[in-house]
């Protein structure tokens, strides 16, 4: 773990912000591969330029409104930090979503079409980025209670709420789950499957993995059912995405029996 990376001059370069840019950058390099020989892949370097400031938007008010507004609401002037971490994976995907449904409607192209040539990376630009949390000391877990786990050093938020307990490595094991994910979509892109599926197969698993997860975090407060803010948007991910899988499939069997 490694909050600064190096300095230039008197100006301390951060890790979480240079892992991030690297994420992003893969991702579009991964989409742009997808999306050869289709129509999409020369609108995937415009339609980074908005996605990106969609969901950079929509993870720092997911992470201010649902997961840290206690220390945020004290500090206005530290929200515009963005640089130092704090960021809501989920808000960057509902900030890109809105963009994705945006774009695709101004340039008559098909959402879901689109949606699935980008699920892959997206995920995979998720895994890279967990890096980024850890390297930073955030998104942590809560102690083990045991000599297992990842003991964060002084400077760290992590080492702030807890010192020098292991904590679950909950970061790391979501970072291992997302390219899971991504295995998993490459595979089911080689298969003929109906509009949609990929990504929804990818909010879902996402969505599953994180509930799990979040049993194992300590850097976020609990509502009702003892669950975090991160889970009730999980829950409510998997319920919608179950719907929306169903009326795929009931569109594709009436397709085929018209």
């Amino acid at each position: 773990m490694r909050v600064v990376l190096f300095y230039l001059g008197d100006y301390p370069v951060r890790s979480y912000g240079i892992v991030v840019v690297l994420a992003i950058l893969l991702s579009i390099g991964i989409a742009r591969y997808l999306a050869r020989e289709t129509v999409y892949r020369e609108h995937i370097s415009s339609f980074a330029v908005t996605a990106i400031i969609s969901a950079l938007f929509g993870a720092r008010l997911w992470e201010v409104l649902f997961f840290q507004w206690e220390y945020y609401s004290s500090r206005p002037l530290v929200i515009l930090a963005i640089w130092n971490g704090g960021l809501s994976i989920q808000g960057a995907i509902v900030g890109g979503i809105f963009s994705a449904i945006y774009y695709t409607w101004r340039h008559k192209l098909s959402f879901w079409d689109f949606a699935d040539t980008l699920a892959p990376a997206v995920v995979f630009g998720q895994g890279i980025g967990r890096i980024a949390c850890f390297l930073n000391g955030d998104a942590f877990g809560s102690p083990t209670g045991s000599n297992f786990g990842i003991v964060y050093p002084e400077g760290t938020i992590a080492y702030e709420r807890y010192g020098s307990q292991p904590l679950w490595p909950a970061e790391i094991w979501e970072g291992q789950w997302d390219f899971i994910i991504f295995g998993i979509l490459v595979a089911m892109k080689t298969r003929n499957l109906p509009k949609g599926i990929l990504f929804v197969t990818y909010q879902a698993l996402y969505a599953l993995g994180r509930f799990a997860l979040e049993f194992l975090r300590g850097d976020t407060p609990r509502y009702w059912l003892d669950w975090t803010a991160a889970q009730w948007t999980s829950f409510a991910i998997i319920v919608l995405m179950s719907m929306f899988a169903i009326a795929i499939i009931f569109r594709e069997k009436r397709g085929h029996v018209s």
